[in-house]
């Protein structure tokens, strides 16, 4: 899997099938086509953002592409607007507008994907801990305070996500966490699978301070990738950070280049 012309077949998979022909990531949400943009609108507590842009998209065109999500976005009163922009994407300057346009470069991630028989074997969890499926409202507050205790940020956003999957569209969506001998969260991920596609999106998988490093994460993403090959996708897909890559490449994860959030957000 590791040759450049595998990269290179998957990365193209990856951009036809989970941005190209991007599904909408949960109910209430609507993803379309508009011009050389395919873009997803939700309320304010949905990702709003572009997924993909016409891999022919010139410096005019993108300029005018650009505006055109400022004004959309701004329009809906949204409080913030996405544009998911991936190393390979056209023109090369393309960051380089989204910034003079007031877009604001979030930290790079690295896009990641793995078969997911390989991952899918038994992984050793530390004495006293143990995963839980998350599949209510009360397991999906626990998620988000894992969320919040791994990454000090607030977990409202996730915690409204994880439900509404949870209530409209449990069949395309799992939730875990690891717990404590005190049934305290210590890590939680998130999968996405996406139907008609060869791949699952792994999301979160946060573990606070005092457990890094001894296997949580990693069990995680053993758990999630069984479920994925059991119900017959071929990929795991992640953005990772710095902290989460270099585990995930231990794994066996092959690097198909680097993605970075540009968000724009309307002055009040």
């Amino acid at each position: 899997m590791r040759s450049p012309e595998n990269v290179i077949e998957i990365r193209r998979l990856f951009d036809r099938e989970l941005r190209e022909q991007a599904r909408p990531d949960g109910p209430g949400v609507r993803v379309e086509r508009v011009g050389p943009v395919v873009r997803q609108t939700g309320g304010p507590d949905d990702w709003n953002g572009v997924v993909w842009s016409d891999p022919g998209l010139d410096a005019a065109g993108a300029d005018a592409a650009i505006a055109a999500q400022i004004e959309h976005c701004t329009a809906l009163g949204l409080p913030d607007f996405e544009w998911k922009l991936y190393d390979h994407d056209s023109p090369a300057d393309l960051g380089e507008r989204l910034r003079a346009a007031g877009f604001v470069a979030e930290e790079p991630e690295t896009l990641l994907v793995a078969p997911a028989e390989a991952l899918a074997g038994p992984a050793e969890l530390p004495e006293g801990v143990s995963l839980r499926p998350v599949t209510d409202a009360a397991g999906a507050e626990l998620m988000a305070w894992a969320h919040e205790r791994a990454f000090s940020t607030d977990g409202r956003r996730l915690l409204h996500q994880v439900v509404k999957r949870l209530e409209e569209a449990p069949e395309e969506f799992v939730a875990v966490m690891a717990v404590d001998g005190d049934g305290e969260p210590v890590c939680s991920g998130r999968m996405e699978l996406y139907p008609g596609t060869g791949f699952a999106g792994l999301w979160g998988g946060g573990t606070v301070t005092d457990w890094r490093g001894k296997g949580v994460y990693r069990a995680l993403v053993a758990y999630r990738a069984r479920i994925a090959a059991e119900r017959g996708y071929r990929y795991l897909q992640v953005d990772a950070t710095d902290m989460s890559a270099p585990i995930l490449r231990r794994l066996g994860f092959l690097e198909l280049g680097t993605t970075t959030p540009y968000v724009y957000r309307p002055a009040r």
